[in-house]
C-alpha cells in the first residue's frame, strides 16, 4: 500500500485466440482489474477493429425486456440464492422460460388507463361538491356558441375580475360566497373563450371549462361515485395480480436482469478491440501490482494459450486511491474537490491529520464536541427515527448531501469531536461554562492577555508547517517529473518560508533592533533567507509566478491564525449567550412588569435556540474552514487533480455469481 501516492498503474495488452476471446473477456471481468481502453493505432494496423455482433443486439433486447419486466412488477422481501450461467446459451435458454410478458404488458396497461380514469374523475367529483349550489342541468352549460368556466376567487379579487371579463365579452355569472372565497360560474362567448382565460390567469384566478356531463349535480354525483368504486375495484385486481405474478417471478426476473446487464457490459468493450480472422488483441490499464497475478490467472483459464505484454505509453493513467481503512475516510473530500491524478501525490493522509486537528481547535468546547459526536453517530447508524423529523428538515438535508455521503462526512468529523472534547475539557468549556471544579479557563476574560498570543503563535507554526510541507510536495513532484527548474522554485518557497518566519518572530521580540546584525544574527540569516528564497523563486517559477508566490507564503502562513479568530468568535458568543440569559434567569430582564417565572422561561430560551444555533456554527464554520485551509494554503503549493477514476471492467453482482470460480491466482 503506497503512502501518500495513488496505487501505481500500468498499461498492458492482451493476445489470444478469438475462440478464447469470451473466456478472456469473462476472466477479466470477474476479476475487475483491468480498465478496458481502446487499442492503439499501431495495433489496428495489423487488426481492424471489432464490430458488433448479432449476439450484442439479442443480448441489449433481453436486457431491455427484463428490466421493463423487474419496473412492472411488485419487489419481493427475500431474494432467492444467487444463481450460476454456465455460458450465454444457458442464460438465453433461462430467459425463454419467463412467458408472462404478454400478461404483465397488457395489466399494465390497463392499470394505466384506470389510472387516469381514477385520477380524472376524483377531480370532477370535487370540482361538482364544490359547485354544489348549481341546482341547473350539467348539459345546459354547453352550447354551440357559448363555453361556461367554474372559479374559485377571493372576494375582492371576484368583485374586479367580473366587471373586466363582462367588458370582454357577454357574459352570465352564477355566484355563492362562502369561507372568504366566491365560486362563481361563467358563460361567455366561444370566440372570446380565450381572451376571458388569459385575464383571468393574469389575475391569479383558475378557470376550469365546466364538467361534459348529463343531468344534475346531485344526480351526477351518485354517479361518478359509483363509477370510482368500480375503477378502484379493478385496480385491486390488477394490482392483487400484479402482487402474485411479483413473488412468483420477480426473484427470477431480477437474476436475469442482472445476468443480461452483465453479459451487455462485457459486450461493451468488445468494439475497443482489434480482431483478426484467428487472433483478437485488447489494451487497458491495471494496477501494477496485479500483472504478474493476471499472467498467472490468464495462463491457468487458456493453458498458456496467451500473450500480456507491456504497452509502453505517455498517457495519464487512471487513478486508485490506496488508503488504509481509517484514513480513507477522508478520501470524501478529495473526490468532492478533484481527484489525484495517479502520478501525483495523493493527500489523503495530509488531510486525515491537518482536519481533525483544525476542526479540534477551531471548536474547542467538550459540549458542543458531544452533540455534534452524538449527531455522527446517529448519522452513520442510518438516521434511525428520521421519519419522525418534520418533511421539511429531510428534505433540505438530502438536497445537501446524500445519504451515504451524510454517512462518510460523519466519519471524517469523529475525530475532531473526539479532540474538541479533549480540548474543551483541558480549557473547562462547555457550552461557555466553566463546570469542572479546579481546572484552569484560560478563555475566562482575565487570561486572554496570556491565552490569544500563546494561540496565534500555535497557529502561526501550524500555518508555517502546513505551507513548507506543501513546498516540499510540490518539489519533490516537480523533480520526479522531471522538472528541475520548477523543483528549485519550490525549495526557494521553502527557504522564504522558514526565512520570514523566522525575521518576523525576531522583530516581536527585539523591534526596530533587528537590524543590528552583530547582535541578533538570526535576523542577519533569515534576511539572507529572503533574499536567496526570492531569487529561487523568481527563478524556477518566473518573475509573474514567483513574486505571486512570495507574497502568497506571507498570506497564507498568516491565514491560520483563522483557526484563533473562529475559536474565540464561538467563545465569545457563547459567553454572551450564557451572560444575557443566566440575568434574565435571575430576574434582570429590564421591561417593566416582566415577572421573575417569564424572566426564568425567557432565560431558557434563550440558552436553547442560542446555544443550537452555536452548535450548527460548530459544524460549518471549522469544517468550511479547516478543509479551505487544506485546498487554497496547502495543496495549492503541490496538488494538480482533475484525475480519472479508474473504472475496471465488472459488475456488482447480487442474484448471479460467476460462470467458474475465481481461480486461486486471482489479482487481489
Amino acid at each position: 500500500m503506497p503512502f501518500l501516492r495513488p496505487t501505481p498503474m500500468a498499461k498492458v495488452g492482451v493476445v489470444a485466440l478469438k475462440d478464447d476471446r469470451d473466456r478472456v473477456v469473462t476472466l477479466l471481468h470477474d476479476l475487475g482489474v483491468m480498465q478496458v481502453e481502446p487499442v492503439r493505432k499501431e495495433v489496428l494496423e495489423q487488426l481492424p477493429a471489432e464490430r458488433g455482433s448479432e449476439t450484442q443486439r439479442v443480448v441489449g433486447d433481453q436486457l431491455v425486456r427484463f428490466r421493463g419486466l423487474l419496473h412492472a412488477l411488485p419487489k419481493v422481501d427475500l431474494p432467492p440464492a444467487p444463481q450460476r450461467f454456465k455460458n450465454l446459451d444457458e442464460l438465453v435458454a433461462a430467459s425463454k422460460q419467463v412467458t408472462i410478458d404478454p400478461e404483465v404488458g397488457f395489466l399494465k396497461r390497463e392499470e394505466d388507463q384506470l389510472v387516469t380514469d381514477r385520477a380524472s374523475t376524483k377531480e370532477t367529483l370535487e370540482l361538482l361538491r364544490k359547485f354544489a349550489f348549481f341546482t341547473g342541468r350539467l348539459d345546459d352549460l354547453h352550447a354551440a356558441s357559448v363555453l361556461t368556466f367554474l372559479g374559485e376567487a377571493p372576494e375582492e379579487q371576484y368583485a374586479t375580475l367580473r366587471p373586466e371579463i363582462a367588458g370582454l365579452s357577454d357574459s352570465m355569472f352564477l355566484d355563492a360566497r362562502g369561507d372568504d372565497k366566491v365560486r362563481f360560474i361563467v358563460a361567455v362567448r366561444r370566440e372570446r373563450a380565450d381572451a376571458v382565460g388569459r385575464l383571468a390567469q393574469q389575475r391569479g384566478v383558475q378557470l376550469v371549462a365546466a364538467p361534459n356531463l348529463t343531468g344534475t349535480v346531485a344526480e351526477a354525483v351518485p354517479k361518478l361515485e359509483a363509477h370510482l368504486a368500480e375503477v378502484d375495484g379493478k385496480l385491486s385486481a390488477i394490482r392483487d395480480r400484479l402482487a402474485a405474478l411479483g413473488r412468483q417471478w420477480s426473484p427470477t426476473v431480477a437474476t436475469l436482469e442482472e445476468a443480461f446487464s452483465i453479459e451487455n457490459r462485457k459486450l461493451e468493450v468488445v468494439p475497443k478491440f482489434g480482431a483478426g480472422a484467428q487472433v483478437f488483441a485488447l489494451e487497458g490499464w491495471v494496477a501494477a501490482k496485479s500483472v504478474p497475478s493476471l499472467q498467472q490467472a490468464l495462463d491457468a483459464a487458456l493453458d498458456h494459450r496467451v500473450l500480456l505484454y507491456p504497452v509502453p505509453t505517455t498517457e495519464e493513467p487512471p487513478t486508485i486511491m490506496s488508503n488504509p481503512p481509517g484514513i480513507r475516510w477522508y478520501e470524501f473530500f478529495l473526490r468532492f474537490y478533484s481527484l489525484p491524478q495517479a502520478t501525483e501525490w495523493d493527500p489523503t493522509w495530509v488531510f486525515a491529520i491537518a482536519f481533525p486537528l483544525f476542526f479540534g481547535l477551531m471548536l474547542g468546547d467538550w459540549g458542543y464536541g458531544l452533540v455534534i459526536l452524538l449527531v455522527c453517530v446517529w448519522m452513520i447508524r442510518g438516521f434511525p427515527g428520521a421519519r419522525h423529523l418534520p418533511k421539511f428538515g429531510r428534505n433540505l438535508v438530502k438536497t445537501i448531501m446524500s445519504p451515504p455521503a451524510m454517512r462518510s462526512l460523519a466519519f471524517a468529523l469523529l475525530p475532531g469531536t473526539l479532540l474538541a472534547i479533549g480540548i474543551g475539557i483541558g480549557t473547562n468549556q462547555f457550552f461557555g461554562f466553566a463546570i469542572l471544579p479546579g481546572v484552569p479557563t484560560p478563555f475566562d476574560k482575565n487570561n486572554l492577555s496570556v491565552t490569544v498570543p500563546r494561540l496565534l503563535y500555535l497557529a502561526g507554526y501550524l500555518g508555517l508547517g502546513m505551507v513548507v510541507l506543501g513546498f516540499v510536495l510540490g518539489a519533490l513532484k516537480e523533480y520526479f517529473h522531471h522538472h528541475r527548474r520548477a523543483a528549485l522554485g519550490k525549495v526557494g518557497g521553502v527557504i522564504f518560508a522558514f526565512s520570514i518566519a523566522a525575521f518576523g518572530l525576531t522583530f516581536l521580540h527585539v523591534g526596530t533592533a533587528i537590524f543590528n546584525f552583530g547582535a541578533h544574527p538570526t535576523a542577519a540569516v533569515s534576511l539572507a533567507g529572503l533574499v536567496g528564497g526570492f531569487v529561487l523563486l523568481i527563478f524556477g517559477e518566473g518573475f509573474q509566478l514567483g513574486f505571486m508566490s512570495l507574497i502568497e507564503v506571507l498570506s497564507h502562513i498568516l491565514s491560520y491564525t483563522r483557526l484563533v479568530g473562529i475559536l474565540l468568535a464561538s467563545v465569545v458568543l457563547a459567553l454572551l449567550i450564557n451572560s444575557i440569559a443566566t440575568g434574565w434567569i435571575a430576574g434582570g430582564i429590564p421591561v417593566p412588569g416582566v415577572g421573575a417565572a417569564i424572566g426564568l422561561v425567557l432565560g431558557i430560551v434563550l440558552i436553547v435556540v442560542g446555544q443550537s444555533f452555536n452548535v450548527i456554527l460548530g459544524v460549518f464554520e471549522p469544517g468550511i474552514q479547516g478543509a479551505r485551509l487544506i485546498f487554497v494554503e496547502h495543496l495549492s503549493k503541490f496538488y494538480t487533480g482533475n484525475g480519472k477514476a479508474f473504472r475496471p471492467l465488472a459488475s456488482r453482482r447480487v442474484h448471479t455469481l460467476p460462470a467458474t470460480p475465481a481461480p486461486a491466482t486471482a489479482p487481489p
